[in-house]
């Protein structure tokens, strides 16, 4: 076996709270001007909160900031962006 296979302090649940923002961001702020309404709220409402999240862990030392911030920028965009769509429809 080449690597080893014990835990480090990298390996927590907590480095992966930022790409997931990030992923969940681009897929809502893309979904608002698909028309992706329900999902969108959803993945931007997510991404808000695994963002905040992410940001506190990085803050401390465990994953990467820009990447959660990011996530949280995106997730709102399309958070926001969704209800204004909604808001000048009704």
């Amino acid at each position: 076996m080449a690597g080893s296979t014990t835990s480090t302090a990298t390996d927590t649940p907590a480095t992966a709270l930022g790409p997931t923002a990030l992923v969940l961001g681009v897929f809502s702020a893309a979904g608002t001007w698909a028309f992706l309404i329900p999902w969108t709220v959803l993945a931007g409402a997510l991404a808000i909160t695994f963002g905040a999240m992410g940001m506190h862990y990085a803050r401390k030392g465990v994953g990467r900031l820009w990447t959660a911030a990011t996530g949280t920028a995106l997730g709102a965009a399309g958070f926001i962006g969704t209800a204004m769509l909604l808001w000048s429809m009704s």
